[in-house]
């Protein structure tokens, strides 16, 4: 279950698919997800059980970056995405700090939207 990180409406997140490989049973920051909304604003862009893209922004499991440190934040969250090719968010604001690393696998603009990059 993944929190939402943008205005598009959706608030709560279930993963279906994890994109990379058949057998992949973890995502990781950056990696793009097949979610289904299960909860969601009555006036958002999104309804619910309609299946979203959705990348990872924030994972309680520690990710080791190359200089040997380790970031982690307190939850699960994503970022509604359009498609895997024009990585465009659906939402107009992103909420809460997002990892560096959104930002090196080519989502510049959901790092440029966000409050903090870490």
């Amino acid at each position: 279950m993944l929190k939402v990180a943008d205005n598009s409406g959706a608030k709560l997140l279930q993963v279906i698919h994890i994109f990379g490989g058949s057998r992949r049973k973890f995502g990781y920051l950056g990696d793009i997800l097949n979610c289904v909304v299960k909860e969601a604003s009555p006036n958002g862009q999104v309804a619910e059980s309609e299946i979203v893209k959705v990348i990872l922004v924030r994972a309680k499991k520690e990710h080791k970056r190359e200089d040997g440190s380790y970031v982690r934040f307190s939850e699960n969250a994503g970022v509604l995405i359009d498609n895997a090719k024009d990585k465009n968010p659906r939402g107009t604001r992103i909420f809460g700090p997002i990892a560096r690393e959104i930002r090196d696998r080519g989502f510049t603009k959901i790092a440029s939207m966000a409050v903090e990059v870490v």
